[in-house]
């Protein structure tokens, strides 16, 4: 049932219904496991990470309020443990092979990197202010990794093919908007 909340997936977990949490994964898991791919982890570390979330997430389904903005919740459940991650492995000893490697992705000392970070967040942010359908219709054709053609996406969205265009274009100009609103000191609208 893709039409199901995130309050009746929650619920259905919470009354112990398996298909419920296989459900409440297949709406959620790419999403976890692309934040932390975003942030430059590994597929490995990104599996882990994501592996991480969704135990503290049954862990926690009993003391989530009913009003919970799940997708937020997770990704911000996530970015914590990423930042940990990180940290952890910032203090562990790295072969010359591995600082080189790491050297060259980080960058001046890990402004790049950082840098990176502040846009990946400031974009998910300005997506988040977005409404679900220009959002949902955003994430489809720019973040989806099967990377669907406009005959699947207005199929998914039930919109006509030549409409795909002019509504992405209209989306993009409300996310400017948002943007804009939220300037970072390296962005140039």
């Amino acid at each position: 049932m893709m039409s199901e909340t995130d309050y009746q997936l929650i619920r259905a977990c919470r009354q112990g219904d398996i298909y419920a949490w296989d459900r409440l994964l297949d709406k959620y898991e790419r999403l976890v496991y692309s934040i932390a791919l975003n942030y430059g982890l590994a597929m490995d570390d990104a599996a882990d990470i994501t592996q991480t979330t969704f135990t503290i997430l049954i862990q926690s389904l009993e003391n989530l309020r009913d009003d919970s903005h799940l997708a937020s919740w997770l990704a911000t459940v996530t970015k914590r443990h990423i930042w940990r991650w990180l940290e952890r492995r910032s203090r562990e000893q790295v072969s010359p092979e591995e600082d080189a490697a790491q050297s060259e992705l980080i960058g001046n000392g890990g402004a790049n990197l950082v840098e990176r970070w502040e846009r990946v967040d400031w974009l998910r942010d300005g997506l988040n202010m977005l409404d679900k359908r220009c959002r949902d219709l955003l994430l489809s054709l720019y973040f989806d990794p099967e990377q669907p053609s406009y005959a699947q996406v207005a199929e998914r969205f039930d919109l006509p093919v030549g409409s795909i265009g002019p509504t992405r274009a209209r989306c993009l100009e409300r996310l400017k908007a948002y943007l804009t609103k939220t300037t970072q000191p390296w962005y140039q609208p």
